[in-house]
């Protein structure tokens, strides 16, 4: 299978020649997935790291009350994994699961590790992929502690519209706005009549 679209994203963060970035990729393997299939499951230890190549993925826990609460939406092209399971093979506290059809690049620990000790490149753009997802999660907890829903709505329009255009149902992103999909309704309502 080609791998040009995850040789891409390697360049897109950082600038690696091109046969570095197809040694690095020499262990990926591609697969699918279908819709509303779990990638990674709650209470198992992520031994996989995952590229997601096509679709969308969310991963989600369960709340006290047993609904389900979306802590992240994956768009790709993107790495979807719960790094501190397959770095430190701890149990993951959630589950991962794809929202469409998904094709997916896969490789395991030992591959990356291999990276990590032979490829300076790697461990270059490994330690800014971490410096990035640092941030997005930074960036998230700040705005559920300092937006109202609405803004946070108007937010996630503005940088993933995408996700709105019949991929993602509303309920999920209800869930990841931190509301009900009642509210989400409300709040559509309104902006839709200014």
């Amino acid at each position: 299978m080609d791998k040009s679209n995850i040789n891409s994203y390697f360049h897109s963060l950082f600038p690696i020649p091109e046969p570095v970035v197809e040694k690095i990729t020499a262990t990926f393997c591609p697969f699918t997935l279908e819709k509303n299939t779990v990638l990674l499951d709650k209470d198992t230890i992520s031994t996989k790291t995952y590229f997601l190549e096509q679709g969308y993925v969310r991963s989600y826990i369960l709340n006290e009350d047993n609904e389900e609460v979306t802590t992240n939406i994956y768009t790709a092209p993107c790495f979807v994994n719960d790094f501190l399971s397959f770095f430190k093979k701890q149990p993951t506290k959630e589950v991962y699961q794809t929202l469409t059809d998904c094709t997916f690049w896969e490789t395991n620990f030992d591959n990356v590790q291999a990276n990590f000790h032979n490829i300076t490149e790697f461990r270059e753009f490994s330690r800014l992929l971490f410096v990035i997802n640092y941030y997005k999660l930074n960036d998230r907890l700040i705005e559920m502690a300092s937006q109202k829903a609405e803004t946070r709505y108007l937010n996630l329009l503005k940088v993933q519209p995408h996700i709105f255009q019949h991929v993602v149902p509303l309920k999920i992103i209800a869930s990841y706005l931190g509301i009900t999909d009642s509210s989400l309704s409300r709040i559509r309502k309104e902006i839709s009549k200014m």
